[in-house]
């Protein structure tokens, strides 16, 4: 989802169907062309991962029905992820209005929570038609879900968390990111199941497509490229 329709779809929410994930292909694709289904970025970013690891960012907005399709899949490419790649996920602000939900997924991070409910936020704005557009809204959710509201409203308006979404969105700019879900590869490189896939194959296919390129990024960025 690019920012144009961002603009058409911020607070509405929308129904995906599940996706089967299948098995992710590994074989190499010829096929993938720099400047057409990848960007080389002109200036490298700097990455936060530790020495001797490969960074791979997941950039994201929970309100984005193509994010919550790809959830699966990716979820699934990230259990074979070699040991010294390191991922995470920044929350895009592209709009002002995406501010309360950068700020859930930055204390879902702080409070070691994002593997438990990072799903449970995508059902509950696709599925079950929640507004998690505001601080009160989104404690309620906190505390229907497990988390003690005062704890987590105190993480949601702290300094740290608010430091995260800053720095999350000046590494979305950094990287130029315009929509997502989109892929960021150790600085170097960003691509998305859009450009991997093209305009005229399924999203399903796009996605299988995109994590197949990460793979190849992630394995040229290994070799010093």
């Amino acid at each position: 989802m690019n920012r144009r329709e961002f603009v058409a779809r911020a607070g509405a929410a929308s129904l995906v169907a599940g996706l089967p994930l299948g098995v992710q292909a590994q074989a190499p694709d010829a096929s993938f062309v720099e400047g057409q289904h990848y960007v080389r970025l002109p200036r490298p970013v700097g990455v936060s991962a530790p020495s001797g690891k490969i960074e791979v960012v997941e950039f994201f907005w929970y309100g984005c029905p193509h994010c919550y399709a790809f959830e699966p899949r990716l979820e699934a490419w990230l259990k074979a992820l070699p040991g010294d790649v390191a991922f995470r996920r920044v929350h895009v602000g592209f709009r002002p209005a995406f501010r309360p939900m950068q700020q859930l997924y930055a204390t879902l991070e702080v409070m070691g929570q994002v593997d438990a409910l990072q799903r449970k936020v995508f059902h509950a704005v696709h599925e079950a038609g929640e507004r998690l557009d505001s601080p009160d809204a989104i404690a309620a959710w906190a505390a229907r879900n497990g988390l003690d509201r005062a704890k987590f409203t105190e993480v949601y308006n702290s300094f740290g968390v608010q430091t995260k979404v800053q720095q999350g969105t000046r590494l979305a700019e950094a990287y130029k990111i315009d929509g997502v879900p989109a892929l960021g590869i150790h600085g170097r490189y960003y691509t998305s199941p859009a450009m991997a896939g093209g305009a005229q194959v399924p999203e399903v296919e796009g996605q299988r497509r995109v994590l197949v390129l990460a793979d190849q990024l992630i394995g040229r960025v290994r070799k010093g490229g």
